[in-house]
């Protein structure tokens, strides 16, 4: 039978552990020095690399090779969830006191610690205060807040983190190419995204997937984890920025018989409102959105998810026609055109001596407007933004937000349907760039005037504004996802 991969490439020794370099670093050093102590607590989430370090450094200590078939009598593995009673840890205590057999150290690996019962964690305490010289405890647990602070204030503590998404990429490349793995950079993405930082979800994925079919694309993987097509989720969108009931519920009947899970659903559609939320895009208050976003965390754990999804988006689309405008509804009225046009310096006058009359001087002949030689259209309007992109992405992100009306000869009328995004254009240093890209372009000095109009928000949402990331991004920051 076929080894599964993620036991074939589990590392074999600190050096070769990925992403938690902080921890086998120190580890190392302490085996070079001798300085081994008699008890060591790996808390952290799954898949991160800590059973594999606690075997390793079981090995090390003792100074004997290891594979993954490697078994000695003086290295015990104990499974907490299975031994947490009070007899068996009081069996395990007993023979801790015999010397080991061959090795150094008899090493003692308790996996998921956190599950003994409190009777069993005051047995083990009085032996961490006191224990043999020949004997090192290897604790590992993903939940260390039920471990009692008697116990974890007894041991050398690491944290392991989640391993970084392109460090999980890289690996998979790693494998994948040692297996000759037909993948997709998106597919080995999509895993990565998928593991949230774990080593041994990531690694048994792609093993999945290449028994199902090859080359591995995006879609392969969606599949597999059952994530809905796209244009599923913008219906979805759609149907709660409308305030569609029927046609909500017909969408989530329609998945939930497809087979699509409603905690897939529910994380996919908080990962978009999050994004919205932070870009101010939405005709979603922000309150609503934060609630949205708080409520969609419990489909997860739900007993019965697909209703609960269900109630949370209806109660949505039910909202007060109110509130479907964001929080500060001042900021929606169409407010007077702001023009802010370049301050002329002005010249200091000539103190004259007392009791002088000024020589007469002709009146300054007043300036001739300039000529425009030509006005501003789409076309040209288009390169003025991919200008602007180029040297301004972030400005860029704003203007592109703005609909322009160029009937007026000499003037640019840009219209936003959000208050944030004109003021980011009259913003003076802004207002100044985009002036200056416009006359590049142009040729010509013109006039700016930038407004409020809420009937844009009417205007349908397009997938590819919702799904526009990378612009969202250069705009807000990237946001943790949830």
């Amino acid at each position: 039978m076929p080894e599964a991969l993620y036991r074939k490439y589990r590392s074999k020794s600190l050096e070769e552990i990925v992403g938690q370099e902080h921890i086998t670093r120190t580890l190392s050093q302490a085996v070079k020095t001798g300085r081994i102590s008699h008890a060591y607590l790996f808390t952290g989430p799954r898949g991160v690399g800590k059973t594999s370090i606690a075997r390793i450094l079981a090995h090390d200590i003792n100074s004997l090779s290891y594979t993954n078939n490697s078994q000695h009598i003086d290295i015990i593995e104990i499974d907490a969830a299975s031994n947490r009673k009070l007899d068996e840890t009081k069996a395990l205590i007993e023979k801790v006191y015999v010397a080991p057999v061959s090795a150094k150290y008899k090493v003692y690996i308790i996996d998921e610690v956190h599950m003994l019962t409190n009777e069993s964690f005051n047995a083990l305490l009085k032996t961490l205060e006191e224990p043999p010289a020949h004997v090192v405890f290897i604790m590992a647990t993903t939940e260390a807040h039920k471990l009692p602070d008697t116990i974890i204030s007894r041991t050398q503590s690491f944290h392991f983190q989640p391993v970084d998404k392109e460090k999980v990429i890289q690996h998979l490349r790693f494998i994948a190419n040692k297996e000759s793995i037909q993948v997709s950079e998106e597919a080995l993405g999509i895993i990565a995204e998928h593991a949230q930082g774990s080593f041994r979800d990531a690694i048994g994925l792609l093993d999945q997937a290449a028994n199902y079919t090859q080359p591995i694309t995006d879609e392969t993987i969606s599949s597999l984890l059952g994530i809905p097509p796209k244009v599923m989720i913008d219906n979805l969108i759609n149907a709660i920025h409308n305030g569609e009931s029927s046609a909500l519920v017909a969408n989530l009947t329609d998945m939930a018989g497809q087979g699509y899970s409603a905690p897939i659903i529910a994380s996919l559609l908080a990962q978009i409102f999050q994004k919205q939320f932070l870009s101010g895009e939405s005709v979603l208050s922000q309150d609503i959105i934060l609630n949205l976003l708080k409520d969609l965390l419990d489909v997860q754990a739900a007993s019965r998810p697909n209703q609960l999804l269900e109630l949370i988006l209806l109660k949505v689309c039910a909202r007060p026609k109110a509130e479907q405008k964001p929080t500060k509804t001042k900021e929606l009225r169409i407010e007077p055109v702001v023009q802010i046009e370049p301050v002329k310096p002005i010249k200091p006058i000539a103190k004259q001596p007392k009791n002088q009359v000024p020589p007469d001087s002709p009146k300054p002949k007043p300036k001739k407007a300039s000529v425009l030689k030509k006005n501003v259209d789409e076309k040209m309007w288009a390169e003025v933004l991919s200008l602007i992109k180029k040297e301004h992405n972030t400005l860029y992100g704003v203007v592109r937000m703005g609909v322009p009306d160029f009937n007026t000869t000499g003037v640019i009328k840009l219209q936003f349907a959000f208050a944030f995004h004109q003021k980011r254009i009259i913003d003076p240093k802004n207002h100044s760039i985009l002036l200056q890209a416009i006359k590049t372009i142009s040729g010509d000095d013109m006039i700016l005037e930038c407004s409020i109009n809420p009937k844009l928000l009417k205007r349908e949402s397009k997938p590819e504004e919702i799904q526009d990331i990378e612009t969202i991004n250069s705009i807000f920051g990237k946001g943790e996802l949830l």
